[in-house]
């Protein structure tokens, strides 16, 4: 800890600076244009260790709890609802993987935020907002990686069923 403060007033530092972080960079984000975030990039594409989401379904159960996360689309006005998938053209899919990799980047910035916390509290109780960050935001990240490999698969399907059809 460089900063000592009351008890009171870093518990309420603790819960207003987790609300600016998790807004500031959840608004920030969603003002980047949805053409920067490229499905095929480094960070987004799928691993050897994902095996095509299995990792997802049997170790971290994700059809168990996935359904459960909230959807942040519903705080802003032009947000895109990941919940369930409404169409299966090739623009509402590739918008679609897009709009996950926004997530996943999103969560992953505020996540990387937690050891800014060590500076205030005590060194324990920012060992737990760490944990905290990684508890608020691993699920997304993995839900977003799921989603983005079933995507996946739906739009190959499609390219090819509309390569057999012409």
């Amino acid at each position: 800890m460089l900063v000592h403060l009351p008890t009171a007033i870093t518990i309420l530092i603790d819960i207003i600076a987790w609300l600016v972080i998790h807004m500031g960079v959840s608004y920030i984000m969603s003002r980047r244009s949805l053409h920067s975030f490229n499905p095929d990039s480094w960070l987004y594409i799928n691993r050897d260790w994902e095996r095509n989401g299995v990792i997802y379904e049997k170790i971290f159960r994700l059809q168990s709890w996935k359904k459960k996360l909230p959807d942040g689309a519903a705080i802003f006005k032009d947000g895109f609802e990941k919940k369930r998938l409404k169409e299966t053209n090739q623009d509402y899919l590739d918008s679609f993987m897009k709009e996950t990799c926004r997530a996943e980047i999103t969560h992953w910035i505020v996540f990387l935020f937690g050891p800014l916390f060590l500076i205030w509290n005590l060194w324990w109780v920012g060992i737990v907002m760490i944990l905290y960050a990684a508890l608020a935001n691993m699920p997304c990240i993995i839900t977003q990686r799921y989603n983005r490999i079933r995507l996946r698969r739906i739009a190959r399907y499609h390219q090819q069923c509309s390569s057999v059809l012409h």
